[in-house]
This record gives C-alpha cells, structure tokens and sequence, in this order.
C-alpha cells in the first residue's frame, strides 16, 4: 500500500479509536471518520490477543491486502461518492484462520457501511 494511503501518526489512531467502532466481524473491527479531503487512508493494526510476532504480522499483512483490493481500489464505490475516509482495521483473532475470502467480504460489509443507503 503507497504511503499517501497509509495512516502513520499514532494521534490518528487515537483519535479513530476514540470514535464509535463501524464494524465488528469474526476476523475485522473497523472504525472510521470521513476526512476533507482526498485521499482515503487505512491503517492497520492486529489485536494483542494474538500471541507471538508471527501471526500479529502474518493479520496485519492480510489486512493490508484485502484493503488495498477492496476499500481502495479505484472501482471503490467510496471513490465514486467523492468522500473521503480515514479507516482503522484491526485484526482478530480469527483473522490468521479464516479464508481470504472471508476477510474480502468482511471488508466488503464495511465498506457497505461506509458507503451508505444509496452506494
């Protein structure tokens, strides 16, 4: 994932955080907050339940995966509507086990969140 897509500044994790959690999955939480201007940022964090260093980064580099496929594609309908988005995604647990396909359509659901009603 390019770095002008990226979330690096812990004070916007903080401040994501704070916000009320978007999304809550087997595998993904997401929280987001829309942002003035584009580009949509993702960061990406992995819970500390999941013992050892091994599988915190084998979650994190799935989630960075599945966010570079599904919420910042360019068929993104989020890239349609013109809105921006800061978005945290953190790993569970689950999320080293589950197929990939089930962490796209956790991300998928999100999304579907993020983009509204009329997305």
């Amino acid at each position: 994932m390019k770095k002008r897509f990226r979330l690096t500044r812990q004070s916007d994790f903080q401040r994501l955080l704070s916000r009320n959690r978007l999304y809550a999955g087997r595998a993904i939480l997401g929280f987001a907050s829309s942002r003035p201007q584009p580009p949509s940022r993702v960061g990406v964090s992995a819970s500390r339940k999941l013992k050892g260093a091994v599988p915190r980064n084998r979650a994190r580099r799935r989630l960075r995966e599945v966010a570079r496929q599904v919420l910042l594609a360019p068929d993104s309908p989020l890239t349609g509507r013109g809105i921006a988005y800061d978005v945290v995604l953190i790993a569970r647990p689950a999320a080293v086990e589950v197929a990939f396909a089930s962490l796209e359509a956790e991300a998928r659901a999100l999304l579907q969140r993020l983009a509204g009603p009329s997305g």
